[in-house]
């Protein structure tokens, strides 16, 4: 089974009638650090949250979810309708009290007292909660196909950009292991050139200018850490291929890279190395912003 790099980014959209009912279902995700489940349901179908939530859990690991779906019940549903009767009474009171304080008309009427909020209440038979799961799901489903596929096309475009700025990096690796021995040399010869200049054709000790240019080298050796960035590079790599929900590790491996970019500009004594430190710094950049949005 080969796993894709997915975007966080996706949405879908379903909607059919199914067991006589209208359903719709919308799914729309964006980035986060973790998984972060938000529904808004038709009223008096809370119950299907917490089978939305799992069933959305099962396919996506990470990122902002929000999920909508409209129930407009089947004509022909068995509704009753109930009249609170103490509320209705206590209206009555209430206007028969001001009518004869202010000696107002005698106009109150059934269409009065029922433009008074909660005077009537309306039931829905019980549902069966199995039954309209099933048909809410497999509306769910539909939505999905297309979520799915848009996370997935955007995370194909975004491992194709990153892979190739990793590949910009490895060669910038490249240029600095190239440059940072020529340093070395050009520091040495510069030094005997000051110090015959110093002693006027003088003898050189050679052993004294070897010395000085082994503690340039020294504080200069770039070695290790662009050994540690080509390893962090290979992983990098290696987890894009790999596929999966890998954002989070791939967001470690950048602060890695960017913490060893750093130290060779920190170590730098050369305008052509710190040209490309910070080209190399502004490739991982780009890097970590497009990472924020991978699963």
């Amino acid at each position: 089974m080969i796993l894709l790099i997915n975007s966080m980014t996706g949405f879908g959209r379903a909607e059919e009638t199914d067991g006589g009912r209208d359903i719709l279902v919308e799914v729309k995700s964006v980035n986060h650090r973790f998984f972060d489940f938000n529904a808004r349901i038709s009223r008096g179908y809370g119950f299907l949250e917490e089978k939305l939530k799992t069933a959305l859990k099962s396919q996506v690991s990470r990122g902002k979810i929000d999920v909508l779906v409209a129930v407009e019940p089947a004509d022909g549903e068995d509704v009753t309708v109930q009249v609170n009767h103490s509320l209705v009474s206590g209206y009555l009171d209430a206007l028969y009290e001001i009518r004869r304080r202010y000696n107002l008309p005698d106009d109150i009427s059934v269409d009065t007292v029922a433009r008074f909020p909660d005077v009537f209440t309306v039931r829905r038979a019980p549902e069966d909660e199995d039954a309209l799961w099933e048909e809410v799901r497999h509306v769910l489903e539909k939505a999905m196909d297309p979520f799915l596929a848009m996370r997935a096309a955007e995370g194909a475009h975004m491992k194709e950009d990153v892979l190739g700025r990793a590949n910009t990096i490895l060669k910038l690796v490249s240029g600095i292991e190239e440059r940072s021995p020529q340093t070395v040399e050009e520091y040495r010869n510069k030094l005997k050139e000051r110090i015959s200049g110093v002693l006027e054709g003088a003898a050189v000790d050679e052993g004294r200018i070897l010395t000085e240019a082994a503690v340039f080298a020294d504080k200069v050796s770039v070695d290790e850490e662009t050994v540690r960035l080509r390893s962090h590079v290979s992983q990098f790599s290696d987890m894009l291929e790999s596929g999966g929900p890998v954002g989070r590790r791939l967001d470690f491996l950048v602060q890695e890279m960017n913490r060893e970019a750093n130290t060779i500009g920190s170590k730098c004594a050369d305008a052509g190395i710190a040209h490309m430190v910070v080209d190399l710094k502004a490739e991982i950049e780009k890097i970590r912003e497009q990472i924020q949005n991978i699963e």
